[in-house]
């Protein structure tokens, strides 16, 4: 087994993890159905790429592991008393979860294999992430529906809102996100995250007390740091990494334990630190610069990433929830009283420039000064189909950048691969015309 995946112990596939996976109620031989298309997937994209950092072999081990070992070690935590937290966005605040001794993990598909069973309940013209991720569940492919003892949803979107209403469960929690940022908006945020503490103190039978609280924070404030130096690195001209494996390490944040993962990135940017050094890079010194705008490419969903690089291009900043909004703000650490932690968290949380927020112009300030710090020659807005608060939004974000002298390309589209042709050839077209 390659070092990269040791950690993980156990490998999706295997006759004794699929044992496990039998045990936890999955269909097994659709669950290998599934792997075997996410690991196409993975070797057409990620896979194919060459002069890669050595360390991102761990990386590639934590995606390879979501359904494998990340799953016995968390069915071994379960049974030594641990619950299992499931988050749908990056609004929760994993600080609670993990003062209480929980372990959150994501749960957004990026796979186009389990689409079609969720289309045979829902509405096809829904946004490609709700589908994958329900269609997970409804087929019976998700190995960590069986393992929560939490699952917290969040209302920044009109399609999980309802969606929520379907799934709603004495354990299902939902967070209200506001939709403005004024005086009683941040109120109401501040007290959505104090109920949410009430809830995993209620699930978990455990109190979230300062000294764990303020653990918690330092962990996720570290490993924040070490991902805005990554951020940093990506500026470097040329870059020492691609925009692929970047966001494979972002996807990977999301699933993996956080201290180890905070690890191994260190190591990680290490070796980009040296690469810079020496001019190390997977791209020519003539590629065009762009940043990804938009949506985000959860585990699974590397497409247009990889249309844009293959394309000639070196991404080199992501303006996403897997990217920059997940790490750019540290929680103030000061406060020493747990109401005051809660608030600083709340404060932290409430800087996510997402979509749903109207008016928008921390994102628009946002999008301009990503765009300066990384000197792009241009902006690729990522919005998934059927997400109107992104497509919408473009409008503003392409004004916006006009502004600072910054062309941007916005592709709407699903997980599908049905639409690369057509894909490939407006980036190409675009890529060409930077400069």
């Amino acid at each position: 087994m390659p070092a990269a995946r040791r950690h993980l112990s156990k490998e999706a596939g295997m006759p004794e993890h699929n044992t496990l996976l039998a045990e936890l109620g999955l269909d097994v031989p659709l669950h290998d159905e599934l792997s075997q298309a996410t690991e196409r997937s993975f070797q057409r994209t990620i896979g194919s790429q060459q002069n890669r950092p050595k360390a991102m072999a761990y990386f590639d081990g934590v995606l390879h592991g979501a359904h494998g070992g990340r799953i016995a070690e968390l069915v071994e935590a379960r049974k030594a008393g641990r619950k299992v937290v499931g988050t749908f966005c990056v609004y929760v605040p994993e600080e609670v979860v993990m003062a209480v001794d929980a372990i959150p993990i994501a749960l957004c598909g990026g796979s186009q294999f389990t689409v079609p069973f969720a289309e045979k309940t829902f509405p096809r013209d829904i946004c490609p992430l709700v589908k994958s991720t329900l269609g997970m569940a409804f087929s019976k492919t998700c190995p960590y529906g069986p393992i929560l003892d939490m699952m917290v949803g969040e209302t920044t979107c009109d399609v999980k809102k309802k969606t929520w209403e379907i799934l709603a469960d004495p354990t299902f929690h939902v967070m209200e996100v506001p939709q403005k940022k004024e005086a009683i908006d941040i109120e109401l945020w501040r007290r959505s995250v104090r109920e949410f503490r009430d809830k995993t103190e209620e699930i978990t039978g455990r109190k979230v007390e300062p000294g764990k609280l303020a653990a918690s924070i330092k962990v996720m404030n570290a490993k924040r740091r070490a991902l805005q130096r990554l951020g940093e690195l990506r500026r470097s001209d040329p870059p020492p990494i691609s925009g692929l494996d970047a966001v494979a390490v972002m996807q990977g944040a999301l699933n993996d334990e956080p201290v180890r993962f905070t690890e191994h990135l260190n190591i990680l940017n290490s070796e980009l630190e040296q690469r810079v050094a020496a001019g190390i890079s997977p791209f020519a010194k003539s590629a065009k610069r762009v940043m990804m705008s938009g949506c985000p490419s959860v585990m699974g969903n590397w497409k247009v990433h990889h249309l844009v690089e293959s394309s000639g291009a070196a991404i080199v900043a992501d303006e996403t929830c897997t990217g920059s909004r997940y790490f750019e703000n540290l929680v103030d650490e000061t406060a020493t009283d747990l109401d005051g932690q809660l608030s600083a968290l709340a404060d932290r949380y409430l800087k996510v420039n997402c979509s749903c927020f109207t008016p928008n112009f921390e994102r628009l300030d946002a999008v301009k000064r990503m765009a300066g710090e990384s000197a792009v020659d241009g902006v690729v807005q990522y919005v998934l189909q059927y997400c109107h608060t992104y497509n919408v939004e473009a409008m503003r974000v392409e004004g916006a950048l006009k502004g600072i002298g910054k062309p941007s390309l916005k592709i709407v589209t699903d997980y599908s691969e049905e639409d690369t042709g057509q894909l490939r050839t407006r980036i190409e077209a675009f890529v060409e015309q930077l400069g």
